[in-house]
């Protein structure tokens, strides 16, 4: 693995992103050539897109791109399998050939030039290096107070996730090789990575604004993808559950000894409005839990099938060039 002028992939998942390719494959290419041009990485880095089953033309101006470019490579998945596959898919592929591999989002709106800061603390000594945004100015009022709420309730759960990093990274091939070993099917690759215990650092940057198009990444894929983080790297929501379950039974056992108390006692007690709380309180704490655990049964039977995370329906890359990867 060479620290001093590494082969840096990076790795674009792309779903529907036809009118993006285009210009961010100029931007893409023209950072490359800049740093291969000051010699921070090795002439034989790649740019590699990773199509994630997309509807439009996005495979079609990515096969035309890596015809007419070898700077440029694809992966096309047979099917939409989500952005934390696609990203697995390309980081799988990539390190065959790399020393390094960063993950960008295709649109480019996480600032790309960037990148030097990352492959500066590869060459420190680091294996992985965590995206943090400086802010999240760009984002409306709804998804900031979401993101806060939602990372509060991580770090609450005792997830280790990097408040502010999404999925811009650097890992190094030993990295990603530790990082081949795993096996689940329900991938967060941002609570994943920093269980590995490698060196890391981290490098912050701007968020953009889109210059094309619309995001794919709609608000049912990221309450997905929240939930996917909670119940992947954290069995902790099961605990609270069986504590407000022993506290219901102790409440219960007091409201019981109350009511025989008061009934001997010969006071009349009518009880409506009580029976009624307690039922609905009960019955939605019921709800709740048998929810919760579904959520982890569902996983658990999801991971006891052994499917594949991904297909790759084809792979196209051109002029890797014969480097030591030892």
């Amino acid at each position: 693995m060479n620290r001093k002028c590494p082969v840096l992939y990076l790795v674009l998942p792309c779903y529907n992103e036809s009118e993006t390719i285009d210009h961010s494959a100029v931007k893409v290419k023209e950072k490359l050539q800049r740093m291969v041009s000051e010699g921070k990485i090795s002439p034989y880095s790649k740019a590699l897109f990773v199509d994630d089953g997309s509807k439009d033309d996005t495979l079609s101006k990515l096969h035309e791109l890596t015809k007419n470019d070898t700077v440029f490579g694809t992966v096309a998945l047979s099917s939409n399998r989500g952005h934390q596959n696609a990203i697995m898919a390309g980081m799988m592929t990539a390190r065959k050939f790399a020393d390094i591999v960063v993950t960008i989002d295709a649109d480019l709106q996480q600032d790309i030039e960037a990148l030097d800061e990352f492959v500066l603390k590869f060459t420190e000594g680091c294996d992985v290096v965590y995206g943090i945004r400086n802010d999240r100015s760009s984002d409306g009022f709804f998804k900031k107070m979401t993101a806060s709420a939602y990372y509060g309730l991580m770090h609450t759960l005792g997830a280790s996730i990097m408040t502010n990093h999404a999925d811009y990274r650097l890992l190094s091939k030993r990295a990603l090789d530790m990082l081949s070993e795993y096996k689940e099917t329900n991938l967060f690759l941002r609570g994943l990575i920093p269980t590995m215990g490698f060196q890391s650092d981290v490098v912050y940057f701007d968020v953009k604004e889109r210059e094309f198009g619309k995001s794919k990444y709609t608000l049912k894929k990221m309450l997905n993808l929240a939930l996917d983080g909670i119940t992947s790297m954290s069995i902790r929501p099961l605990h609270i559950i069986s504590a407000i379950g022993f506290i219901i039974f102790l409440i219960s056992i007091a409201l019981g000894i109350f009511t025989l108390v008061e009934f001997f006692m010969g006071n009349n007690i009518p009880g409506y409005t009580t029976s009624i709380f307690v039922s609905l309180l009960m019955g939605g704490m019921t709800m709740v839990s048998l929810g919760i655990m579904g959520e982890y049964v569902g996983k658990v039977y999801m991971e006891t099938k052994h499917r594949p995370r991904y297909l790759i329906d084809s792979v196209v890359l051109k002029d890797t060039g014969d480097v030591d990867k030892e």
